[in-house]
C-alpha cells in the first residue's frame, strides 16, 4: 500500500489499484490510517531491532575478549 498526493486529491494504491482518498469510505479511510501507522511502528520495531543486534554482537565480542584473557 502507498499513499501519494496528486494536485488537488490525495490517493491510494492497493494491490496495485489506485484510489481517491475522499471516495473512501469513512471505515475504509480509517484502515488506511491504521495500516500507515502500523507499518510505521514495524519501521520503528525494526531499527530498535537493529540496535539490540548490534548491542548483543558488542557484549559477544567483549565475552571473547574476556575469555581469550584467561587461557
Amino acid at each position: 500500500m502507498t499513499a501519494q498526493s496528486q494536485e488537488q486529491s490525495q490517493t491510494v494504491t492497493i494491490d496495485g489499484k489506485e484510489y481517491q482518498l475522499d471516495q473512501l469510505t469513512e471505515s475504509a479511510r480509517n484502515q488506511v490510517v491504521n495500516l500507515q501507522v502500523t507499518d510505521q511502528e514495524i519501521q520503528r520495531l525494526q531499527h530498535q531491532l537493529a540496535i539490540a543486534q548490534t548491542a548483543r554482537t558488542a557484549y559477544s565480542n567483549e565475552l571473547k575478549s574476556e575469555l581469550d584473557k584467561l587461557g
